[in-house]
């Protein structure tokens, strides 16, 4: 993540600084949260201890011309808030950007790119990973050809973890996004549920005792 300043036009104008990116605001981005509450429930199965990633906004840093529509940047972030990669929203329509995805599994794919992308450089650590082949895998819809790309139209099915295998085997899904916790040893998947109950009990209000 960079923070950068940009200077006025003109003689006698002041060297201004862009404000500074926050955290979104709960309720702002639905769909973008949606779909981060999906991606990162792989990152809480396969990284155990690792917290949660969040949406970071940073605002628009350019006076708008009237009518523009510029609402910042959104991105998928550390919970310290920095990030890498491309932004999940697009930035202005009316000024030639793309729309943003309105359907659920094009947004997840999205997001989940940009989860990997911020995990991957930040973390020095390919993510998620392959547990047959045990190399990088990446998001792409379920039941594409082998070299499809996101952006070059309709595909089959949901977004799923795709590993490109190797010499000896052909590419294959690993799981739909948010579902990596089926792909685990048994050990690892009851130390997860474990994990997950203990988790559900302390976020339970606790019941009066009866009196004796």
């Amino acid at each position: 993540m960079n923070h950068f300043s940009y200077s006025a036009d003109g003689p006698g104008h002041d060297r201004q600084h862009p404000p500074e990116p926050g955290r979104a605001e709960p309720g702002r981005w639905p769909k973008l949260e949606a779909a981060l509450a999906v991606v990162n429930r792989d990152l809480t199965a396969t990284l155990p201890g690792q917290e949660a990633l969040i949406l970071m906004v940073e605002p628009p840093w350019r006076p708008m011309s009237p009518g523009g529509t510029d609402r910042g940047q959104v991105y998928v972030a550390m919970p310290d808030g920095r990030w890498h990669g491309n932004a999940v929203n697009a930035r202005d329509v009316e000024e030639g950007d793309p729309p943003e995805p309105e359907d659920a599994a094009t947004i997840l794919a999205v997001v989940a790119e940009a989860a990997q992308s911020t995990i991957m450089e930040l973390l020095w650590q390919v993510w998620p990973i392959c547990p047959e082949h045990k190399i990088g895998t990446h998001a792409r819809a379920s039941g594409a050809a082998d070299d499809w790309s996101q952006g070059e139209g309709d595909a089959a099915g949901p977004p799923v973890w795709w590993c490109r295998g190797t010499r000896d085997s052909d590419g294959h899904d690993v799981s739909p996004v948010g579902e990596l916790a089926g792909t685990l040893p048994g050990k690892q998947r009851r130390a997860l549920r474990r994990g997950e109950r203990a988790r559900d009990g302390l976020r339970q209000p606790r019941g009066r005792t009866s009196e004796r």
